[in-house]
């Protein structure tokens, strides 16, 4: 049986999406999370919500918003 791990620091965020779901962060993908997140009637993120929690939305965003900034200083 697989175990979930829901990550809980921005490290842990990067290498579930980058790594374990190969899923590039590009700024295009970054952008659409972002705006996807922080709308509270997208279809997703309400799945997101029943799935992980309203916390978990909120550390999510917080954590592309991160990857952004990352993004734009590389």
């Amino acid at each position: 049986m697989d175990t979930v791990i829901i990550p809980q620091t921005y490290n842990e965020w990067h290498h579930c999406i980058t790594v374990i779901c190969n899923q590039p962060l590009t700024p295009k993908y970054i952008e659409e999370r972002i705006h996807a997140l922080s709308n509270p009637r997208d279809f997703k993120t309400q799945q997101f919500v029943k799935l992980y929690g309203e916390e978990q939305r909120i550390k999510t965003l917080e954590w592309f918003k991160q990857a952004k900034s990352q993004s734009a200083i590389s």
